[in-house]
């Protein structure tokens, strides 16, 4: 079977600003909505959570099991109406060999799993209640509790200015900090694509992932992959990022790398996209700049002569980024033809022209086909579609 998997932020345990906070139907940010949202709107077969190593969380999962709101399956994951839900987790490394902090992903098969990596963990951060604490352990020894565990380990959005692997974590090669043998797939990130990041050789043995690193309901399966699976379970999966038997990523999905909050350098006082970080910025003056991906990337590539051959990378336009596009337009739109996946990449340019005006639904099918112009975004600032 072909099935789509993304990966999401609960969140619980704080808010933006890293203030405690609970969640409560108003928010929707309950397991339960997630998986609804998954499952109903978005029609994702996989996703990922990232806070699972949370108590909290663990007894929210245990619980709906009891209740049978959901399922376990024997090969891993959570089984939920169509989707099957990766316990995962979000940890940031700072150990003595990185330059500065970066973030890694952990998936485990089970609850049981889990349960043991939350309980590990525990001794190695200040409070597991929140997402994505700080490990006070080498980043070596967490790859091997994660192996020992049936996990899979993967560096999390590897190029973006902060708090990533390339970003800030080291100086030129992941092997500074990281064990090679013991990464599963590497993250893109949103302002990077297969193209850019396969300047890098290093690289090479590893598969790509697109993930949506969504915070709300609404941006899961902004980004994502298509995976030839037998079944959507988290086995089937380990054995995808392997490309053991026919399993494998058919196709990434992925905002265009203009889109993204990180493409271009810019100065950190105006805003301003920047050729280099060490120019003074033309309209203010300032030299404090942020490292754009793709300036980043220059830096690092190394006129990579082998690449594999990898799976085609679509640049994925969110239907919230296409002009004339509100919420009471994506209403109606999921109201006509389903979810959010078969808008995007299936319906007929006549068939949106029963809800949409011709030049909105002009942009869909221009986005579809990758022929939507960008105005770069950088700096923590998105991109924006051009006007035409």
């Amino acid at each position: 079977m072909n099935t789509f998997f993304a990966d999401l932020h609960i969140h619980i345990g704080r808010t933006r600003s890293g203030k405690p906070v609970k969640i409560t139907a108003s928010n929707k940010l309950t397991l339960e909505n997630i998986l609804i949202e998954a499952s109903e709107h978005k029609g994702m077969d996989i996703i990922g959570i990232i806070d699972c190593h949370v108590p909290e969380i663990l007894d929210t999962l245990e619980q709906g099991l009891n209740e049978g709101l959901w399922t376990q399956h024997n090969e891993g994951g959570i089984q939920f109406k169509q989707s099957t839900m990766i316990l995962g987790s979000e940890i940031e490394v700072y150990d003595s060999r990185c330059k500065g902090p970066l973030h890694v992903l952990v998936y485990m098969p089970s609850i049981q799993q889990m349960k043991q990596f939350s309980e590990w963990l525990s001794f190695r951060v200040k409070n597991r209640t929140l997402s994505t604490q700080r490990i006070y352990a080498d980043a070596r020894v967490l790859q091997e509790k994660v192996n020992e565990l049936g996990g899979l380990f993967i560096p999390a959005h590897i190029f973006t200015p902060h708090k990533s692997l390339y970003g800030s974590g080291v100086s030129s090669s992941l092997e500074e900090v990281l064990d090679p043998d013991l990464i599963d797939a590497v993250e893109l990130g949103l302002s990077s694509d297969t193209e850019m990041a396969s300047q890098l050789s290093e690289l090479n043995p590893y598969p790509f992932l697109t993930n949506s690193d969504a915070h709300s309901l609404a941006k899961i399966g902004r980004e994502y992959q298509k995976l030839q699976l037998k079944e959507p379970t988290f086995e089937e999966l380990k054995k995808a990022l392997k490309g053991i038997g026919n399993r494998g990523i058919l196709s990434n999905h992925g905002l265009n790398p203009l889109l993204g909050k990180y493409y271009g350098t810019t100065c950190e006082k105006c805003g301003t996209q920047k050729a280099s970080v060490d120019t003074i910025c033309q309209s203010c003056g300032s030299k404090r700049s942020t490292r754009g991906v793709s300036t980043r990337l220059k830096e690092l590539s190394d006129n990579n002569h082998e690449k594999p051959h990898r799976p085609p990378y679509i640049h994925q336009v969110p239907l919230q980024f296409i002009p004339g596009i509100g919420p009471k337009t994506l209403e109606k739109l999921k109201t006509a033809f389903g979810t959010e996946m078969v808008i995007l990449n299936e319906i007929s340019r006549k068939d949106l022209l029963m809800v949409l005006p011709a030049k909105t639904a002009d942009y869909i099918i221009a986005a579809r086909e990758g022929k939507l112009s960008a105005v770069p975004g950088g700096g923590g600032v998105y991109g924006k579609i051009a006007p035409e």
